[in-house]
């Protein structure tokens, strides 16, 4: 396999990040994760964020960027934000309601991600984004994931949440499709577990065939980064985050 690199979407230990950021990235760089990626910035500067990074020796596989903060002058602040923190991928995480009533308001939608990409593109970062369940519920004939990467630049990233595709009635097969549909596109992926008996699995728990994606990731996603997010807990959030680690490492080795 390749050497992709592995990174902690923050949402999973957010209640530990708003208790003690410091403490909580010396604890995720300590169970062995390469990266994180935000998902907020608990009252933190970019300055302050990026020197809390380089002393553990962690790095940036993105943040979650609401839409909001990519419209207009709040674009601007995004990019020197993002400058500073040394981050390349700006992917938005969910589209408020008006943006997925119909296919029309999804493709209005993908016409922002278009635009927004353009204007990172001289800064060397990239705008993506982010599935939950309602992408893969079919609208009008049509699944709006493939409204949105139909019509989405290819500089826009398919940032594919394994466990949400499931939830929302994916097939392991057809999530292994999904890569193949679109080559070059998962530029970074989700790795949650989705399980129909056990609601609290961990990665490497679940219904997912992860070897094969792995080497789809590898093959043909052009994958930079492998992030784990994990939503409920059996075991304390770092708990979780560290066994989702362990289980991986397995399916590597």
């Amino acid at each position: 396999m390749a050497d992709i690199p592995i990174a902690l979407q923050l949402y999973s230990v957010r209640e530990d990040c708003a208790r003690d950021l410091e403490e909580t990235l010396e604890a995720v760089a300590d169970i062995g994760y390469d990266g994180v990626e935000f998902a907020g910035y608990h009252g933190r500067s970019a300055e302050e964020l990026r020197g809390m990074l380089d002393e553990l020796g962690l790095r940036v596989a993105g943040t979650h960027t609401g839409v909001d903060t990519l419209l207009g002058s709040e674009l601007d602040k995004s990019i020197e934000f993002n400058r500073v923190l040394g981050n390349p991928f700006l992917i938005v995480p969910s589209l408020p309601e008006e943006m997925k009533k119909s296919k029309a308001s999804w493709l209005e939608a993908v016409h922002l991600l278009n635009s927004v990409a353009e204007r990172l593109r001289p800064e060397g970062m990239r705008v993506g984004y982010h599935n939950h369940a309602i992408e893969f519920q079919p609208m009008e004939g049509e699944q709006p994931w493939d409204v949105i990467f139909g019509a989405a630049h290819p500089d826009v990233v398919m940032q594919l949440d394994v466990g949400n595709a499931m939830l929302g009635g994916v097939k392991p097969n057809e999530v292994l499709e999904i890569l193949r549909r679109y080559p070059g596109r998962a530029t970074t992926v989700h790795l949650k577990a989705f399980s129909s008996v056990n609601d609290l699995a961990l990665l490497g728990e679940g219904e997912m065939d992860w070897s094969e994606f792995f080497s789809l990731c590898e093959a043909v996603g052009g994958t930079e980064w492998y992030i784990v997010e994990q939503e409920k807990y059996p075991f304390t959030p770092l708990e979780c985050a560290k066994r989702c680690k362990e289980n991986f490492d397995k399916m590597m080795r």
